[in-house]
């Protein structure tokens, strides 16, 4: 990287550092650390929440996987849209979970279930949220050691330091003392400034690899794989032994079985997807069924649901975020389909053979997975341009490491260690715990990326571990806001099987390859091993989900009970109404059907409207193209057309996206700001949950 290129990257740190500054004296009570007073908009909550969950891990996460997966894979993609907006229009789980104003989800879970299964299930999310947490700082020093060209080691004093656990510590440090500075308030303006940043550089990127790069290179460098790896693979099988003792005839057969098994591979055609062995159709069913199942069930990003300033705020945040996150989703198709063909088309031979000889020296199949498509970018981004991504990557590793920070850390005191006491806190108290958790947090993530061996892809090692709580909590969160029926038993035991069958996949994943293939010991044990080992993060997950639902329902009605589901959600004789909640709200006719209450404005219906329009359109694409292509053979250019016309439109939607989502997080900035600087704070708005007596 160049002067300027470094500089660009001084100068948004710098800004990054003068947004947080801008935050002190605001935050003057716990509510306040922990859920930025419940002060904030629709647009500040969509795009703070985005970059909070849009890490440096995460970019890397899905460059790894589309590099895999190449177009075929986004057309499944589509049917997400569906399920996440008829999820938003209701309010599915985070409306109902906003009238409960509790600060943490454990806090509802004590509310509505036990105050021991909070303790449990907050004790639960720690753990899963550690283990999951631990591989980001190294994922993100790896990025920048080596999309960068920074050295392996450097001298102090004579001795040879690591680069790898000293770049660690300081990028920790900063998103330490985001959080430490302000708690939630500052996390959440400092991930606002970041995530605007990050969408505005992401769709220059974009314009400029759409304008170097053809739809032509592109179409030839994913068509012509298949054949290339069909050839490649025949050709070893025919210098085995075991191949020359075969008769001609067994010989050809063998040869054809490997070409139509190549026949099914193609990364422009979604109907042949015979190359995608983890990212295939199963992966995004799953993942479809489980944005159902697991909204708010993962708490990277707990803070966020307790920040808006009213349940329809919140509601409006979720509506909007897909067209917020509309260049982060062009970015994650694009950018890795242009590294492939970077990388096999002969008219970028030369840099595919720079590519190949960094990644030689990297080590181990899976680090070179990580690190191949932001070598690819290092090697082929201009000056000015290189740097802005470095800077992205950087705002997208802070944003995300502060978030999760305060997230694990909040959750150790205010859902393990804040029930375990009679009497609440001090607000002194209070606050000192939760900077002592955070710290704890990252010390604990810091070790864990020097130590940890990761044997699989990121987003099948995120699946596994998140699985831990979410595999379980989904079914507890779904039946304690909508069934007034869901026992504390059914929740006790539909978080222990969901834990225990993540937990399960995990240990075998680690246990030594060389002890399972030693012929000693129990074989029947080392055969169901290898078989666990087998199941992907993404199936796991799946098991999870689908068994401990059904023992939610079978226990509680068996162990039969019934909630005060008014009491819970705060309406109807326990209704509280304030400037930050509205509750108990009564659609106009007319309305309804569409979710939309007497709380909508005019702006509102517009954007609930247009979001039907667009997510409807790609509905009926999406129906009319299947069934066509499930009868018809269709040719992998028409499809290319197809995703070239695609592209065409998300650009352009994008880019309005960029200037809307601006200027409204913008003026929504401005008011919350207004309502921290003037609004009382209530001291004994801190989570803590008096129980009444029986």
């Amino acid at each position: 990287m160049t002067i300027l290129d470094w500089s660009i990257v001084v100068f948004v740190i710098a800004g990054m550092f003068i947004s947080v500054r801008s935050t002190n004296g605001l935050m003057r009570s716990v509510s306040d650390f922990l859920a930025a007073g419940r002060s904030a908009g629709r647009y500040v909550i969509s795009i703070s929440s985005g970059a909070a969950g849009l890490g440096a891990i995460t970019i890397v996460t899905y460059m790894e996987m589309n590099y895999i997966a190449g177009f075929s894979m986004s057309w499944w993609g589509m049917t997400t849209g569906v399920v996440i907006l008829a999820l938003s229009v209701c309010g599915w789980v985070i409306y109902r979970f906003r009238q409960t104003r509790c600060l943490t989800l454990a806090q509802f879970f004590e509310e509505r279930y036990s105050r021991k299964f909070r303790i449990f299930t907050g004790l639960v999310a720690f753990v899963a949220g550690l283990i999951n947490f631990g591989i980001f700082p190294a994922v993100g020093a790896r990025f920048f050691i080596y999309f960068c060209g920074l050295p392996q080691t450097f001298p102090v004093l004579g001795f040879d330091v690591s680069m790898f656990p000293v770049l660690m510590i300081g990028l920790l440090s900063i998103s330490l003392y985001f959080v430490f500075t302000g708690g939630q308030i500052a996390v959440i303006i400092a991930d606002f400034f970041q995530g605007a940043f990050i969408n505005i550089v992401f769709v220059i990127i974009i314009l400029f690899l759409f304008v170097k790069v053809d739809m032509g290179q592109i179409h030839a460098a994913l068509s012509q794989t298949p054949g290339r790896e069909a050839a490649k693979e025949i050709v070893q099988i025919q210098e085995t032994p075991q191949y020359k003792l075969l008769t001609e005839t067994e010989q050809q057969e063998q040869v054809l079985e490997i070409e139509n098994k190549y026949d099914n591979k193609s990364r422009i055609n979604p109907f042949k997807t015979g190359h995608v062995e983890d990212f295939n159709f199963w992966f995004f069913l799953i993942g479809i069924i489980g944005v159902m199942y697991g909204t708010m069930s993962w708490q990277g990003a707990q803070a966020y649901n307790a920040s808006a300033k009213s349940a329809h705020e919140a509601k409006m945040g979720g509506v909007l975020a897909g067209w917020r996150g509309m260049p982060q989703t062009l970015f994650f198709l694009f950018v890795p389909i242009v590294a492939y063909t970077l990388m096999h088309h002969s008219d970028f031979s030369y840099l595919a053979e720079s590519v190949n000889a960094s990644l030689a020296g990297v080590g181990s199949d899976t680090l070179i997975s990580q690190l191949r498509v932001p070598l690819v970018l290092s090697y082929f981004l201009p000056i000015g341009l290189l740097g802005a991504f470095a800077a992205v990557m950087i705002a997208a590793f802070i944003s995300t490491h502060d978030t999760y920070l305060h997230s694990w850390g909040s959750i150790l005191v205010q859902d393990v260690i804040m029930p375990m006491r009679k009497k609440p806190f001090t607000q002194k108290q209070h606050l000192l715990a939760l900077r002592l958790s955070i710290t704890f947090v990252a010390l604990f993530i810091f070790f864990f990326s020097l130590l940890f061996n990761q044997t699989q892809k990121i987003a099948l090692f995120f699946a596994i571990t998140g699985a831990i709580f979410a595999g379980g909590s989904g079914a507890v969160i779904i039946g304690g806001l909508y069934w007034k029926r869901g026992t504390t038993q059914a929740a006790w035991t539909a978080m222990i099987v969901g834990a225990s069958i993540a937990v399960s996949g995990i240990i075998a994943k680690q246990i030594s390859s060389e002890w399972l293939a030693s012929p000693d010991g129990v074989v029947f044990l080392k055969n169901f091993i290898l078989g666990m080992r087998n199941i992907n993060g993404q199936i796991y997950w799946a098991i999870g989900m689908g068994t401990s639902s059904v023992l939610y329902v079978v226990v509680s009605l068996i162990t039969r009970t019934s909630c005060n589901m008014d009491k819970l959600l705060n309406r109807g004789d326990y209704a509280v109404y304030d400037e930050l909640q509205i509750v108990n709200e009564v659609p106009d006719r007319g309305w309804k059907l569409l979710g939309m209450g007497r709380e909508f404005t005019k702006g509102d219906k517009i954007i609930f409207i247009l979001n039907y329009v667009w997510t409807g359109g790609w509905t009926v694409v999406f129906i009319i193209g299947t069934i066509y292509n499930l009868n018809h053979d269709v040719a992998d250019a028409v499809w290319m057309k197809f995703w070239e016309i695609y592209l065409i439109i998300q650009i352009v939607i994008a880019v309005v996206s960029i200037f809307w989502f601006t200027t409204g997080g913008l003026m929504d900035l401005k008011k919350m700001l207004n309502r921290l600087q003037f609004r009382d704070r209530d001291e004994a708005d801190d989570g803590f949950v008096v129980r009444e007596k029986k």
